[in-house]
């Protein structure tokens, strides 16, 4: 009998350790900010948020926005920009001196890194003529990008009443800029040097404020803001498997470690499935090539539901007849997800094959492969 009681009690001391080892999700995360939100733009959703639309002041995460218009005018005319006494500015400095030059992508990396507000107003008052200006298409951009609850009047987000944001406005706003390949390059980097136009022998490297580059393997961008009736205002954006997921905090205390968790939580819920790009051949019939390849693009599809199964079938001739044109339709690669077609991608070549008179002959070809 004591026997038998022993192996009960081991039994159900097993039974707490069974359920532990398949509890394998991550928990929804509880943020320490007035106002946060984590958002994946691959699949345009909100995983997280609280207080995502209460109207807040949003400090220097300003900047992403003033750097994301400054890079797009310096994509067209990178100009050099002489710092003058009205674009002195308080607060966090890239410490430009009156007389001092230097250009306007290099302007981003001072707002991007060290948050320098006067990197801030050195780029509105070149581009806009003056802040005031410059806020005007600083809010005809928020409109453009669907910021519905979010109006700018200073470039560096110094505080003002009428200068506010939301946790949500800021992630789409993240969203827009991290498609800006250069906007990406810079706020990317732990440390950038600048070289200045004049003086010309000065060369300053400057260090990013963004510490998640460096205790987040996965972190690929940031901004981060802070006044005192602000309070710590933070965006990043993160990568994984070829998921990208933006995290918003305002005013929160905890911000690094909110950020990690909402990262944990949403890369456990967001599901990704590649196909490879891939190499494929067709025979060419009468052409100056017997053969010729197609590529398939790289594809990526996301999903929240771990159970989506995702196929892919190419549907394309044995062979086809010279001359074919670069670009023309070569077949077709669908896309199943759980038995159902839900995408079609047309497979083109990517080479012309002149037509060659001399080469065998249809029937020719149709007896070498019978």
């Amino acid at each position: 009998m004591k026997r038998i009681t022993v192996i009960i009690l081991a039994l159900l001391l097993l039974i707490p350790v069974l359920v532990n080892v398949s509890a394998v999700e991550v928990e929804e995360p509880s943020t320490s900010g007035v106002a946060s939100i984590l958002y994946c733009p691959n699949i345009n959703k909100v995983l997280y948020s609280h207080n995502e639309n209460k109207t807040m002041k949003m400090a220097s995460t300003t900047k992403l926005m003033t750097s994301l218009i400054t890079l797009e005018e310096a994509k067209k005319d990178n100009k050099i920009v002489t710092f003058t006494r009205d674009m002195i500015e308080e607060g966090s400095s890239m410490y430009l001196k009156v007389g001092e030059q230097v250009t306007l992508e290099d302007l981003c990396t001072g707002m991007l890194l060290p948050s320098g507000n006067d990197a801030a107003t050195a780029a509105a008052v070149t581009i806009g003529g003056s802040k005031e200006k410059f806020a005007d298409l600083m809010n005809k951009r928020a409109k453009e990008i669907g910021m519905k609850n979010t109006h700018f009047v200073t470039p560096s987000g110094l505080d003002d009443e009428n200068h506010y944001s939301t946790a949500y406005d800021m992630a789409l706003l993240m969203k827009e800029c991290i498609k800006n390949k250069k906007f990406r390059e810079i706020s990317a980097c732990k440390g950038r040097p600048v070289n200045f136009v004049k003086p010309k022998d000065k060369v300053v490297t400057y260090i990013n404020h963004n510490r998640l580059l460096s205790t987040y393997e996965y972190c690929i961008s940031g901004k981060t803001g802070y006044t005192k009736s602000a309070g710590r205002c933070l965006v990043t954006a993160a990568e994984k498997n070829g998921i990208i997921l933006i995290a918003v905090t305002l005013s929160d205390k905890s911000d690094w470690n909110d950020h990690i968790s909402m990262y944990d939580y949403g890369f456990s819920k967001v599901h990704s499935k590649v196909f490879n790009k891939k190499v494929i051949t067709q025979d060419i019939v009468g052409g100056k090539k017997d053969r010729t390849s197609l590529n398939l693009n790289r594809e990526t599809f996301f999903t929240l539901n771990s159970r989506d199964r995702y196929k892919e079938r190419i549907l394309i001739p044995p062979f086809a007849y010279a001359p074919i044109k670069k670009g023309d339709s070569a077949g077709t690669v669908e896309y199943i997800k759980n038995g159902k077609v839900v995408e079609r991608r047309p497979i083109t070549y990517k080479e012309d094959i002149d037509y060659n008179g001399s080469k065998k002959s249809f029937w020719d070809f149709l007896k070498e492969l019978f």
